[in-house]
């Protein structure tokens, strides 16, 4: 199980990259590997703004369907466009080429709140 230490995650299993004053959103190994092979990858927030906790889109996988959750306040700026064609990306590399969103991030200060590698390793065990 891949937990990549310069990434910060939620309890929701989300990872988020920060690149200056915008974020890179994805779900984790552990939730790809948990949710199974992911056929459909759905995000309708692009352009808008959320605030932290709130659904930015879902993962449907075969045997079933997961709402995301943004981790931070923030504008959706982009979908992963390559995920329309390719949602098994989120599989195959989930932290990678099967990241989900791009986010203008509203607060850096709420990035410091999120879980580190060892914190989210100590949640899923």
């Amino acid at each position: 199980m891949s937990i990549p230490a310069n990434l910060k995650y939620t309890n929701e299993h989300e990872w988020i990259r920060v690149e200056e004053n915008t974020a890179y959103v994805g779900i984790t190994d552990y939730a790809q590997s948990e949710l199974g092979e992911i056929v459909f990858v759905e995000v309708e927030t692009v352009g808008e703004k959320l605030t932290s906790g709130e659904v930015f889109g879902s993962v449907e996988a075969v045997k079933t369907v997961s709402e995301l959750f943004i981790p931070i306040d923030g504008e959706i700026l982009e979908f992963n466009a390559d995920l329309e064609d390719n949602p098994e990306l989120v599989n195959e590399d989930p932290y990678g080429k099967g990241w989900i969103i791009k986010v203008a991030i509203a607060d850096l200060a709420q990035v410091d709140a999120l879980l580190s590698a060892t914190d989210y390793e100590a949640i899923i065990g």
